[in-house]
C-alpha cells in the first residue's frame, strides 16, 4: 500500500518517524530512570523531561510556521534553529 493513501513524501514520513522515535526513546528513558528530576531551565519554568520534549516540539512547529510565513530562505534553516532551541531547552540549567 505504501504512503500514497495520504500523499506523504518521504520527508514527511521521516519527520513523523522521528517524532515517534523521540517519544519511544523518552518512554524508555523514563522506565530506566523514573522521575525526570524537575528543574528550572532556560525558560525559567520548573519542567520534567517530558515537559521539555513537549515544549521543544511545540516550539519547532511554531518556528517552522513562522519561517514559512515570514522568511524566504530554505526550510532547513528553520530546522537548525529548532534543533538548537531544543538543545538549549534540554541542556541548559
Amino acid at each position: 500500500m505504501g504512503l500514497s493513501w495520504m500523499a506523504w513524501t518521504w520527508q514527511t514520513a521521516v519527520f513523523f518517524a522521528a517524532i515517534a522515535a523521540s517519544l519511544v526513546a523518552m518512554t524508555m528513558w523514563e522506565f530506566a530512570r523514573p522521575g525526570g528530576h524537575p528543574r528550572v531551565g532556560v525558560l525559567g519554568l520548573l519542567t520534567t523531561r517530558g515537559d521539555r520534549l513537549f515544549i521543544s516540539l511545540l516550539a519547532a512547529a511554531y518556528i517552522h510556521l513562522a519561517w514559512l510565513a515570514f522568511a524566504t530562505g530554505p526550510l532547513w534553516i528553520a530546522s537548525i534553529i529548532a534543533v538548537a532551541l531544543a538543545f538549549a531547552i534540554f541542556s541548559l540549567v
